[in-house]
């Protein structure tokens, strides 16, 4: 197996904290049965490597022992946003293509619990390796050694490659960026999905701007609270 440093870690504040433990929180409740899980976009620069990655980090802080595959395997952001030291590291498309072995592309991190599997050099038949035989036998092989498996795709209004790879997922999440996406893209690319016979798990709005709304929640989520669990003396 080989090695690499994460040396680039995003600080969350309180808020986004707390978003990816809920966010960790309702995969868990989806059953113990969906362990293989997808996610896409309907468009570039949503946020769903991001989302991604920090879904696998929190279910690795969690105590989980997680895989993430990063299949974006166009345009991945994945090394050059989070720095990762990755000098001569066979990645995805190495597997794929057949030339090198499943546990010669798998990377052990400098994070507690959390395995990664990176792109490689991008290949002329992306779809074609993605809906190949070794991509299923990856999902099939490592999804018992590994309590999640998280797969970064690509996102599904571009290309069709998140379909083929959702298609083989226990379930697929969608990241729509808020005030960037019209719902009507954004419901032809759910159909997508469903077409395809992809289970979908539900969806994450991200880059939602909270200022000018933080005393609108703080009230909102107060009165629900106190009206749920009961008022204090």
């Amino acid at each position: 197996m080989q090695q690499i440093e994460i040396s680039k870690l995003n600080q969350l504040d309180y808020h986004s904290n707390e978003a990816y433990k809920s966010l960790r929180t309702n995969v868990q409740f989806c059953g113990e049965d969906i362990k293989v899980i997808a996610l896409t976009s309907c468009t570039p620069s949503e946020g769903k490597s991001s989302v991604s990655f920090q879904l696998a980090l929190s279910m690795a802080e969690d105590g989980k022992k997680v895989l993430f595959v990063d299949a974006d395997i166009r345009k991945s952001v994945l090394i050059g946003r989070h720095k990762i030291v990755a000098k001569n590291i066979k990645g995805l498309t190495h597997y794929l293509s057949g030339q090198n072995k499943l546990e010669e592309v798998l990377c052990k991190t400098n994070i507690e619990n959390l395995h990664v599997i990176l792109t490689g050099p991008v290949p002329p038949n992306p779809s074609e390796l993605l809906g190949g035989k070794y991509f299923k036998e990856l999902l099939t092989t490592q999804r018992d050694k590994y309590d999640v498996i998280i797969i970064d795709t690509p996102p599904l209004g571009s290309v069709i490659d998140s379909a083929i790879v959702s298609r083989q997922c226990d379930g697929v999440i969608m990241v729509i960026a808020a005030d960037e996406v019209s719902y009507k893209f954004a419901l032809k690319v759910k159909d997508q999905l469903d077409n395809a016979g992809c289970k979908i798990l539900g969806a994450v709005l991200n880059k939602v701007k909270l200022k000018g709304n933080g005393k609108y929640y703080g009230k909102y989520y107060g009165k629900y609270y106190g009206h749920y669990y009961g008022k204090e003396d």
